[in-house]
């Protein structure tokens, strides 16, 4: 049961049988004594990553203005409503990813390490930036990171110009020789957040039963509502909501996918049976797990493979019938291109709404967004080329760390993507001289440190 007096800790966890529910800050957590209001009013860092493959189209990527991001490019275009929050780097490189692969794209992204070319399990990478901020800001929480991905990842060997398969499919490491595997699976994402063990055949009832899991923890949750205020009352029961929602829907797949194929046709093998069979609900259902897992401070690093390098998905969503890898090798076809720039904005549309939620959620003194930092990009630039120059860049939120926001950061020099891991770990409180072939700071993404 909670004991809850004047203060509620910031841990505090709701139990039933095999569930454990962490809770958003509530205003009941934050103590009157001095020492803890202090540490209440530091806000928690929270560091994310979203990756696209496959590069983009520069010419509709490239915002038109230099230093201020007065207006968005048609494939930004759909981060009008939260421009201010979003800052645009354009130039930034990835040396160690050459000769020009898919794998290394990937592998490289996080780590701007440079892949050991091997088709067999003696791969060696470096440990990513994620993981470098896990060791640290990860420790305060139950997971000290989450890998996310939008495609079942099971391809062994060799995937790319010779390079093992597990560069193809891992963007975080948690050292050179340890590569963790992201989960596509909404149902087994949803359990890790808010499970607490229980065998196989209990979920599988639970599930059965279409159980929600605040049906177990019923007893608790009317205690714990008994001793809040109004205000606390109205944060949980929309954090109560966002989970019945987030459930509901990851239900509605499951049922979907019991369901017979009529028309003959396989399961797509990059699609986990039991994931809603539409791309967008699929990819809206993995950012609102993400935001529940920041929301209930389960977690305060993500990575989040919005899609696979040499991904042959197509995108009806948005009229494009061809598969994505072949539309990137476009050959410098007009039409082929503005395909592959509609595939680009749609991507950014979905991040978009993520932010968007972001910033409606309240989070201590302000919202998810002003407490997030995410990175999203590709490790590819052109790639027509294969090429890792003026990669598609840009970074959101983090008002709290300072971040400046409605900028367009343009080198006149190609410039390490290492420089703004650095700068971003060292935002959230992971304090390094250097990272990978960094040579130096972005230090007018954000408004100078106070050390």
């Amino acid at each position: 049961m909670i004991a809850v007096g004047k203060h509620l800790p910031r841990r505090t966890i709701l139990r039933g049988a095999g569930v454990a529910m962490a809770l958003p800050l509530l205003d009941a957590m934050i103590s009157v004594s001095p020492a803890q209001a202090r540490l209440v009013s530091s806000p928690v860092r929270r560091l994310g990553f979203v990756y696209v493959p496959m590069g983009c189209d520069r010419s509709r990527w490239t915002p038109p203005g230099k230093e201020q991001l007065a207006e968005l490019s048609p494939i930004l275009r759909p981060l009008e409503k939260v421009r201010d929050a979003i800052s645009v780097l354009s130039n930034m490189e990835l040396r160690n990813a050459y000769p020009g692969t898919h794998a290394t794209s990937n592998s490289s992204f996080l780590s701007a390490a440079r892949a050991k070319h091997t088709e067999s399990n003696d791969y060696y990478l470096s440990t990513t930036v994620d993981q470098i901020a896990a060791r640290q800001i990860g420790q305060a929480t139950q997971l000290p990171s989450l890998e996310l991905a939008m495609d079942l990842m099971q391809t062994v060997g060799q995937c790319d110009n010779g390079y093992a398969c597990v560069y193809q499919n891992n963007l975080s490491w948690s050292s050179p020789t340890t590569p963790l595997p992201a989960e596509a699976h909404p149902r087994i994402v949803f359990e890790n957040l808010f499970g607490e063990g229980g065998s196989a055949d209990e979920r599988r009832r639970q599930r059965q039963q279409r159980a929600s899991l605040l049906d177990f923890v019923q007893d608790d949750l009317r205690q714990l509502e008994r001793n809040l205020g109004r205000d606390d009352r109205t944060k949980l029961d929309s954090y109560l909501t966002s989970i019945r929602e987030v459930e509901r829907r990851i239900q509605r797949a499951e049922s979907n996918a019991a369901v017979p194929v009529s028309d003959g046709k396989a399961q797509d093998p990059e699609r986990p049976i039991g994931v809603p069979a539409s791309y967008k609900e699929h990819a809206r259902l993995m950012f609102d797990l993400q935001l529940l897992a920041l929301h209930a401070d389960i977690t305060r690093i993500i990575t989040f493979q919005l899609a696979r390098e040499t991904s042959w998905r197509t995108y009806p969503e948005v009229d494009v019938s061809e598969p994505h890898h072949p539309l990137s090798h476009h050959g410098n076809d007009p039409e082929k291109i503005a395909k592959l720039a509609r595939i680009n904005g749609y991507h950014v549309s979905l991040f978009s709404e993520f932010l968007e939620k972001l910033r409606q959620t309240p989070d201590g003194n302000g919202s998810l967004l002003d407490h997030t930092v995410y990175l999203y990009g590709s490790g590819m630039g052109n790639p027509n080329v294969h090429d890792h120059q003026n990669l598609p860049i840009l970074v959101a939120g983090g008002a709290a760390c300072g971040f400046r926001g409605g900028r367009h950061i343009q080198y006149a020099q190609p410039t390490p993507l290492a420089n703004l891991h650095l700068t971003l770990l060292e935002r959230v409180g992971v304090r390094l001289e250097t990272f990978a072939d960094s040579n130096g700071r972005i230090d007018e993404l954000f408004e100078p440190l106070n050390l």
